[in-house]
């Protein structure tokens, strides 16, 4: 039986002929340039350059081996560079390979056309070990032809009369096995007791538990009751997602009638046609839109293959959301502090500076697009409010789940001492209290005043969530 060859360079004829056509490191990017960082580990034996070019070319135009109908185009405008190779700190088989894809390439206003071609084929190109998106520099040009969040933080804002604080919000749990009856009284409890919203799970969408039409009737019947007892706008984000976008769609029509002010979203497992349709829906019919992230960290989450994070809330805020998942940085799942705060940004600023502390390649400009409000969600609870509140500022919504649902009196006594403990470090924040370094005495005080909170910060004393971070910034590797 003859041995497998191990030989170095095995890949040597087709990759250097990609080198020759798509390694132009003198090349300046343009301003219409979409820009793309990969980070790359090659087959042993196999040059940096050339397995840099072969990315560049498997994700635009070419193929592995020089074809005539090159000839009847032009190949030297449509074709993608790689014009920049860079090390990656702390590690020393795999390196950032920096491509410049002419904009002509992609369909305008469709990130499913961009995904398809830089995280197509090329992912499981054989003189790849492994191969991860980082980052996406999408000029303004191409960023003017998205519809981007159907309202954004300020007209949320708005139409939800409530400023100067984080918006509060609270996952229905269990997740599955609810009657609709008793998914609308859990609801109900979190509202009057002092939230803004509650939320479906992701993986809420129709089971025979539990079918949407008595969900959404139920749950409108609590938000319209809980509105009334307290005088305060509230939303409940009713998940459309659903196996078809032609029930989708009857799903949102329902949550309009019945005069919902929020649905929800799962965009990854729904894909970006189905987003970004939807997204449009919302915006003509003045419906806020919530997004889930449910399947993210099945791409994200290995730090040399996949998708980083940063580009699926680019790619989303260009798609259309006016809420998306960050994230917490305190509470149960992934995500480093500093990658986090550069994905915020992202999903909120009009200019994202290029910031490697932050793990940002390229300067990224969105315009006039309106920002997506980040939402803290995972493992929170009132001891994780004053690190919340540093860490994402007023516009963002801080989703409870257990802790609001856990409370030892019930679902409004969790609310009410979410409430207050937001309230109470927001104020000591805008006195000058330095909340992250001094939220136990700020919580403390509070509690004096409310028993809620007083409970609340006695149950969850002793729970944290102290693992460490499988993703980190290369800068700190």
């Amino acid at each position: 039986m003859s041995k497998k060859s191990n030989t170095p360079g095995r890949y040597e004829a087709g990759v250097k002929e990609y080198r020759e056509t798509y390694w132009e490191p003198d090349y300046e990017p343009k301003s219409t340039d979409l820009l793309a960082c990969f980070k790359v580990t090659g087959q042993p034996g196999v040059a940096r350059e050339e397995v840099a070019a072969a990315v560049a070319a498997e994700s635009s135009t070419g193929t592995w081996t020089t074809v005539w109908t090159d000839l009847l185009t032009n190949l030297d405008y449509y074709k993608g560079r790689a014009y920049r190779i860079e090390d990656v700190i702390g590690d020393d088989e795999s390196f950032y390979a920096f491509i410049a894809y002419p904009i002509d390439l992609f369909e305008e206003g469709s990130i499913v056309n961009v995904l398809t071609s830089l995280v197509g084929n090329v992912f499981g190109f054989k003189a790849l070990r492994s191969l991860r998106l980082e980052d996406i520099r999408f000029p303004l040009h191409y960023v003017l032809t998205c519809g981007g969040p159907p309202n954004g933080i300020v007209v949320e804002r708005d139409k939800l009369n409530k400023y100067g604080r984080p918006l509060l919000g609270c996952t229905i749990k269990p997740k599955l096995g609810l009657s609709a009856k008793n998914y609308g009284r859990a609801v109900y409890e979190c509202l009057r007791g002092g939230l803004d919203f509650t939320k479906d799970d992701e993986n809420i969408n129709s089971q025979p538990f539990m079918r949407w039409r008595n969900r959404f009737e139920f749950v409108m019947e609590a938000v319209n009751q809980a509105e009334k007892e307290t005088g305060e706008r509230k939303g409940h984000y009713l998940n459309v997602t659903a196996p078809t976008v032609e029930e989708m769609y009857k799903r949102a029509e329902f949550a309009k009638e019945l005069g919902s002010r929020i649905i929800m979203h799962d965009y990854l497992t729904a894909g970006f046609t189905a987003n970004t349709s939807l997204a449009n829906w919302c915006r003509d019919n003045g419906m806020l839109l919530h997004i889930h992230r449910a399947m993210h960290a099945v791409l994200d989450r290995h730090p040399k293959h996949g998708i980083h994070f940063r580009v699926l809330t680019k790619c989303l805020r260009l798609s259309g959301g006016d809420h998306l998942h960050s994230g917490t940085v305190v509470g149960k799942l992934e995500g480093d502090r500093e990658a986090t705060l550069g994905w915020i940004d992202l999903m909120r600023e009009s200019f994202v500076p290029e910031n490697r502390a932050r793990g940002i390649f390229f300067d990224q400009e969105f315009g006039t697009m309106p920002g997506v409000m980040p939402v803290a969600s995972g493992g929170i609870h009132v001891w994780h409010m004053p690190a919340l509140v540093a860490i994402f500022g007023d516009d963002a919504c801080f989703q409870f789940g257990g802790g609001t649902l856990g409370h030892p009196w019930g679902n409004a006594a969790g609310a009410a001492a979410n409430r207050v403990a937001v309230e109470a470090c927001i104020q000591a924040r805008n006195e000058g209290v330095e909340i992250e370094k001094h939220g136990r005495e700020v919580l403390a005080k509070a509690a004096k005043h409310s028993p809620e909170l007083a409970i609340a910060m006695d149950t969850w004393k002793e729970i944290k969530f102290e693992f460490d971070t499988v993703d980190k910034l290369d800068v700190a590797s």
